[in-house]
């Protein structure tokens, strides 16, 4: 009985000093996986590196350019925001037709082609050319005869040989065929057909003033009407900017008022403010309650402004102070503005703004809550950080 005794008390011994060997063992692979892996180890670790964060070296940052501010305090223009286009006066634009229609023989024109006043447009071919001319010459060709006649009655009348009445006919008779040479002349240069030498079956179309072809309604072989447009020229030296302004705004509305309008083609970053004043309210208003506002540009020769270009625009009713920053301390990335704060040296943040009004280089910017106001801010070289920005995460 004792040697069992002691049997199982060795037994028991040897299974408990197992145990622990297999605790100890343990324990050195449980430290070394949390070595490996701190963020396991720790729940409140840091996360991987923000996405809206870029950082520069010493040599980057000097090779940038960069420059630095904080948000500065500008007298803005306070007023409606509307939109509109570009387009010209009445008397600017004109619409060509063929005043006796006919068959377009030729033409060489493209829309958007330049043109001289006076040059030819097209060259209509038409029959009832070869008889307006032909009239013409023959009415011409009585005419002479008449006035000879004239001169005759005239003689016989003052050597008392013929009576008054003869000379009074010969008389009526010159005057009219003058008449009527000068209304067919007249028609012959409508037409645009030569007015008297030989008979031509076709007539030049040429443009009444200088511009551009805006557009061009015909091919060569078309038979035309005197009724139809075939070309219409537009002279762009005379561009206004004509907004639309709900009813509501009108009365802010006068004239002198300074407009800012921007092209709604322009890309953000080449994005360039223009200026023009009212000169003109309009004093109907339309059916969707709006009223048109003409304005004359400051700059008239900008050769990237045409006719028909959508437009954006501010009336200047009153001034006010802006917070803002220079146009190139923002970014536009995915449809939303943003600006880089400084939190370090070679460390710069991305900050989504809201945008506000823009005058003379700066635009008005709303800081989200958590960005104090008194943050440094990249105000020149932001796009370069977008594109490091943007590389490296591609490069992940």
């Amino acid at each position: 009985m004792k040697n069992i005794a002691f049997l199982t008390l060795l037994l028991a011994l040897t299974a408990a000093g197992c145990g622990a060997d297999k605790q100890k063992a343990a324990e050195p692979k449980e430290a070394a996986e949390a070595g490996a892996n701190p963020e396991a180890a720790e729940a409140g670790g840091e996360a991987d590196e923000a996405t809206d964060l870029v950082t520069l070296s010493a040599a980057e940052q000097q090779a940038g350019g960069l420059k630095t501010g904080r948000l500065s305090t500008q007298a803005m223009g306070a007023g409606l925001a509307v939109n509109g286009t570009l387009d010209v006066p009445p008397e600017s634009s004109v619409s060509i037709t063929a005043p006796l229609g006919g068959y377009v023989q030729h033409t060489e024109l493209l829309q958007g082609t330049r043109v001289r006043k006076g040059q030819v447009l097209a060259v209509l071919r038409n029959p009832e050319f070869v008889t307006l001319q032909q009239t013409y010459l023959e009415t011409r060709s009585r005419l002479k005869f008449a006035n000879a006649e004239l001169a005759r009655q005239r003689e016989l009348y003052q050597q008392e040989v013929a009576p008054l009445k003869n000379y009074q006919r010969a008389q009526a008779e010159a005057e009219a065929l003058q008449v009527q040479t000068n209304a067919q002349a007249a028609q012959l240069r409508i037409a645009g057909l030569p007015v008297g030498g030989a008979i031509t079956p076709t007539a030049t179309l040429r443009a009444p003033r200088a511009g551009f072809v805006r557009a061009v309604n015909v091919t060569v072989g078309q038979s035309v009407t005197a009724t139809e447009p075939l070309f219409e020229i537009v002279d762009p030296e005379h561009l206004h900017v004509e907004l639309t302004v709900f009813e509501k705004d009108v009365a802010r509305v006068q004239n002198g008022q300074l407009i800012r309008f921007t092209l709604a083609s322009d890309s953000t970053g080449s994005r360039r403010e223009r200026t023009a004043r009212v000169y003109l309210v309009g004093k109907a208003i339309g059916e969707d309650r709006t009223v048109r506002v003409h304005g004359h540009l400051d700059e008239e020769n900008d050769p990237a402004l045409l006719p028909g270009l959508y437009v954006r625009a501010t009336i200047e009713t009153g001034r006010s102070d802006a917070t803002a920053l220079p146009d190139a301390a923002l970014v536009r990335f995915e449809g939303q503005y943003y600006a880089f704060a400084v939190e370090a040296a070679g460390r710069y943040r991305m900050v989504p703004v809201t945008l506000g009004r823009s005058e003379d280089g700066y635009t008005e910017v709303v800081l989200p809550e958590a960005v104090p106001a008194t943050t440094t801010f990249v105000t020149d070289g932001a796009y370069s950080l977008l594109a490091k920005l943007k590389n490296a995460e591609e490069e992940e």
